[in-house]
């Protein structure tokens, strides 16, 4: 079983969100901030009251209730989530579904470089 995201229990969100994370200095809390720009879950054909967020994997889901809607001109143009963790566990459970996602979906993991500046530059000797 792959890992997936879902709006609607069972069914699969196909649109791959662009993830932001940040963490507290000690690493124990922070937050995971998606957004999916035109996701299916907006399509007229499909719209419901979306309860949540669930990030489903072989280990179970992994649900957040802190989902918006981003508005263009009057009309649902994106959905914005958040997941937030309050634990090292929450974390590292978070990040064992993040690499299962990434993999079903052919994507890459960056991290953010430690010795880079804020505008991505390496510092100079």
């Amino acid at each position: 079983m792959g890992a997936a995201i879902q709006f609607f229990r069972g069914v699969d969100e196909p649109v791959v969100p662009e993830i932001r994370m940040t963490r507290s200095r000690d690493g124990r809390t922070g937050q995971a901030i998606f957004v999916f720009e035109e996701p299916n879950a907006l399509a007229p054909e499909t719209m419901g009251d979306i309860a949540g967020m669930f990030m489903v994997d072989e280990e179970g889901e992994l649900v957040t209730r802190e989902v918006n809607a981003r508005f263009v001109n009057g009309k649902a143009f994106a959905l914005e989530a958040t997941f937030t963790w309050k634990s090292e566990a929450d974390f590292d459970r978070f990040m064992r579904f993040a690499q299962r996602y990434a993999q079903s979906h052919d994507l890459g993991f960056a991290e953010k470089d430690a010795g880079a500046d804020q505008d991505g530059d390496q510092p100079q000797d």
